[in-house]
């Protein structure tokens, strides 16, 4: 599966006004991936944006929107209800010396990750093929995040056991959230809510910084 010069050129101008520092072999690996999604999504169902052009914004410039965020949190982060892998795989790209953990219940986008791995070499990323209430962990994450997971207060609940007071928690989202935002439990709190910006992408998009109660951040 080829990626047509459009492609590429969309990705590269949409990083530049995202001013995000594309390295060669990062944009080299961010279409290798965009490939085997377009590749993979035919039979395996892993994202239901079918248009390739608009997999470039939607999917691709939409994950690296949050990479500031993630960027200044700490090494270990989880990938929960990773799908296709937006935004894990992405990050992961852009992000060598930090750890991410892909999780997802469904064995086809997990077969999907795995090969994604394996062909792109990227050895800091784990796959996991369970759900994330059987998820458990020796030591907490620094962060967790998640696109269009849940509803806020299911994924602080179902995901709580594996963070603790200075885990961040990152929750992606379209227009702000503020139904969620009032079923929100007591545990956690949002920190903040920045209105991102995604090139190519019409929609609003939020990303909400959440964290415990008794947490620093």
């Amino acid at each position: 599966m080829s990626i047509s010069p459009a492609q590429r050129q969309s990705l590269i101008d949409g990083a530049q006004q995202l001013q995000t520092g594309l390295e060669q072999h990062q944009l080299e690996q961010l279409l290798a991936y965009l490939a085997l999604l377009i590749k993979w999504n035919k039979a395996y169902n892993l994202t239901a944006v079918r248009n390739p052009d608009e997999m470039v914004s939607r999917h691709l410039l939409d994950s690296l929107s949050v990479l500031p965020h993630v960027r200044e949190g700490g090494q270990r982060w989880l990938d929960v209800g990773s799908g296709g892998g937006m935004p894990g795989i992405i990050l992961a790209i852009m992000l060598p010396e930090k750890q991410f953990a892909l999780l997802d219940g469904n064995g086809k986008k997990t077969r999907f990750l795995t090969q994604v791995k394996l062909e792109l070499g990227l050895a800091n990323v784990q796959v996991f093929h369970q759900r994330i209430e059987d998820h458990q962990v020796d030591t907490a994450y620094d962060g967790i995040i998640s696109r269009a997971f849940s509803s806020l207060a299911d994924f602080t609940g179902w995901t709580s056991h594996v963070g603790n007071a200075d885990t961040c928690w990152l929750a992606m989202k379209g227009v702000e959230p503020d139904d969620e935002l009032q079923q929100l439990g007591g545990e956690f709190v949002v920190r903040e809510c920045h209105k991102l910006f995604v090139p190519g992408c019409q929609g609003q998009r939020h990303l909400l910084v959440l964290a415990r109660e008794d947490g620093e951040h």
